[in-house]
């Protein structure tokens, strides 16, 4: 096997073990029109606010993990991927 070949096969092998880097797309929803789903530094209501979502903000959603009992996935604005931080997964499309 050429050495290209071989770098392909251990990168789509490398992505593959990790889900695709657990990123997925998922939109913002039950917010509320008045309301704003809080975008966090981190898992937690302790973390500082970053920015506020309106429902039907695109994401992409990296990692989960469980804080207290309450589900925080990491995410990003779809079209600006270097904002990014923690929301609760009770407000994600298809969580």
């Amino acid at each position: 096997m050429r050495p290209s070949l071989i770098l392909v096969f251990l990168a789509a092998t490398l992505l593959s073990a990790c889900g695709g880097l657990g990123r997925d797309r998922t939109t913002v929803i039950g917010v509320g029109t008045d309301d704003l789903l809080k975008l966090r530094s981190g898992p937690g209501l302790g973390f500082a606010v970053v920015l506020g979502l309106p429902d039907g903000t695109d994401l992409v959603r990296r990692d989960c993990v469980t804080e207290v009992g309450q589900l925080w996935c990491e995410v990003a604005l779809a079209d600006a991927p270097r904002v990014s931080g923690y929301v609760s997964a009770d407000y994600l499309d298809g969580r």
